[in-house]
């Protein structure tokens, strides 16, 4: 298992993506393609990374704009909390 913390995963995921936002399961997938070792039992962590989503206040949730098609709305670090991720 690897040693960061889902909230350092979490921040990885985002801090990676070219727009610095992301929805959750390009978050998921992240972690799968990065870390092996979530690749097995997908229930248990992401239901940890949806939690950290939630109350860490670290993340804000960002609604779709009209161009962005899809489901669901896009995470990203709050201001001022960059430097935890870097």
């Amino acid at each position: 298992k690897p040693t960061y913390s889902y909230a350092a995963l979490i921040g990885q995921a985002i801090m990676c993506s070219q727009t610095k936002k992301i929805c959750l399961n390009d978050i998921y997938a992240y972690i799968m393609q990065n870390y092996a070792y979530y690749r097995k039992d997908e229930a248990g962590w992401q239901n940890s990374i949806r939690h950290n989503l939630s109350l860490n206040e670290s993340f804000i949730k960002l609604p779709r704009g009209p161009n962005e098609p899809g489901k669901g709305s896009f995470w990203a670090i709050a201001p001022g909390a960059e430097d935890q991720f870097v």
